[in-house]
């Protein structure tokens, strides 16, 4: 096959005036081909001659759960070891192991016979019932055990976080408080809260159940089939969006159906991509306030933006925290968190909005949502964030970000409490617009 072209090439080399040269890369070449030849000879060897040896598709089964492509957080199944056969062990090594003697019972001790069939001795019903725990059983449900499970598909203490955030905004809108609008808006922001988490547990199944974190959630222990999850979704998201709609305003339905749809289809797979799947968690946990807000007012206003910011930027400083005592998990289920693929970007991040939720706060008045006071009273738990979230970024050890996420778990109830009470009463904003026709009237 490659008797033509080095043939040639001998010619080409003989006549090039550096021969030492010419001579040392031809024989380069000359071993190279013969090397590729016997190479591509040994592979049509191995594949005509057993082909049970060939990589089939059975093989490839571990790929189920190598879901990242690409990127050093890729799953790899872990290789199966090769069982040595009895035959191919050494006698030289059997022959240098001593016997243990016999043990010798001491006189008067009765011994009593080894027989097979005592140690064997097991009732045929205990045996069965053995036999029978061991096999494969279809799960089922008992009703007493479906609310706890609904809860742990829902999530219920971040759907608990989601409503209160969203009666914060409607409560700080500066409108009267109806108890109707505000219950229904609750009951429907926490409906549709419910569905994205179900939806989110659902697709992560094969990535939960490598975390220890997440491992005991429903769908992966397989209390509940993956249509019941579903179905449950359904369930709460189709009256959700319908009563937000229809019972709020259907400015607020979209905002719930565009949380839905950011949390599932966006956030979800984000999180297998790109870092960028914080921001857009951030962006999922602000609308709730700005729900609360526009069930109030039916009208998307600064001051609804305003406490948008305020639940976006404090999301850095918890999540982050969180994520960073959890990096072996995150990187065990194939998710792309600033805290496992870029450290200092998760240290800098978290301090920059601990930092921004100053500004924020300062803020609030300038846009008639809050007196000035509310800057005063909010400024020290805002500086004592700031300062552990600056010690996570100076050292970033766990005792670090530890503080600072137990900080932020009463930080937001604390500053949206202060927010409230440090609310701009609607009867010196109705004088505020009324001064100005007045002044108008009288000129």
């Amino acid at each position: 096959m490659y008797k033509t072209p080095c043939s040639r090439l001998a010619g080409v080399w003989k006549c090039l005036p550096c021969g030492l040269i010419g001579v040392n890369v031809q024989q380069k070449l000359i071993a190279n081909a013969s090397r590729s030849h016997m190479s591509a000879r040994s592979l049509v060897q191995l594949c005509r001659k057993n082909q049970a040896e060939w990589f089939t598709f059975q093989r490839l089964c571990f790929l189920k759960r190598q879901y990242v492509k690409s990127g050093g957080l890729c799953q790899r199944a872990k290789p199966r070891q090769e069982t040595v056969a009895l035959d191919d062990r050494d006698d030289s090594v059997v022959r240098r192991v001593q016997q243990i003697p016999a043990l010798k019972p001491e006189p008067g001790t009765v011994v009593p016979p080894c027989d097979s069939k005592n140690i064997q001795a097991e009732p045929e019903a205990t045996r069965a019932a053995r036999l029978e725990a061991r096999q494969w059983k279809e799960s089922r449900i008992e009703y007493s055990d479906l609310p706890g499970i609904y809860a742990r598909l829902s999530k219920i203490k971040l759907t608990a976080l989601v409503v209160t955030t969203a009666a914060a905004g409607y409560a700080m809108a500066p409108v009267p408080f109806d108890p109707v609008t505000f219950l229904m808006a609750s009951i429907g922001t926490g409906l549709a809260s419910c569905t994205a988490n179900s939806i989110n547990q659902y697709f992560e199944v094969p990535f939960d159940s490598n975390m220890n974190r997440t491992k005991n959630r429903p769908l992966v222990r397989g209390q509940i089939s993956p249509l019941h999850a579903v179905s449950f979704a359904l369930a709460c998201g189709i009256p959700g969006i319908t009563l937000l709609t229809l019972g709020v305003n259907p400015l607020t339905g979209f905002l719930g159906a565009l949380n839905i749809f950011l949390y599932t289809c966006c956030y979800t797979p984000l999180k297998r991509l790109s870092i960028a799947n914080t921001w857009v968690g951030a962006v999922v946990g602000a609308i709730p306030p700005i729900m609360g807000w526009t069930a109030a007012t039916g009208s998307l206003d600064l001051g609804a933006l305003l406490l948008g910011g305020l639940l976006f930027s404090w999301q850095f400083p918890h999540f982050n925290a969180l994520s960073w005592n959890l990096r072996e998990d995150y990187s065990r289920g194939g998710y792309r968190m600033m805290s496992v693929t870029h450290p200092g970007l998760c240290k800098r991040v978290a301090l920059r909005h601990s930092v921004g939720l100053i500004g924020l706060s300062a803020l609030a008045p300038v846009l008639d949502v809050t007196t000035w006071t509310f800057p005063l009273v909010s400024l020290p738990i805002n500086l004592y964030i700031s300062f552990l979230a600056f010690r996570f970024y100076r050292h970033g050890d766990r005792q670090n970000a530890r503080k600072l996420f137990f900080c932020s778990l009463w930080h937001l109830p604390m500053l949206l409490l202060l927010a409230l009470t440090c609310k701009k009463s609607r009867v010196s904003q109705e004088e505020a617009a009324v001064a100005p026709s007045t002044a108008s009237l009288a000129l």
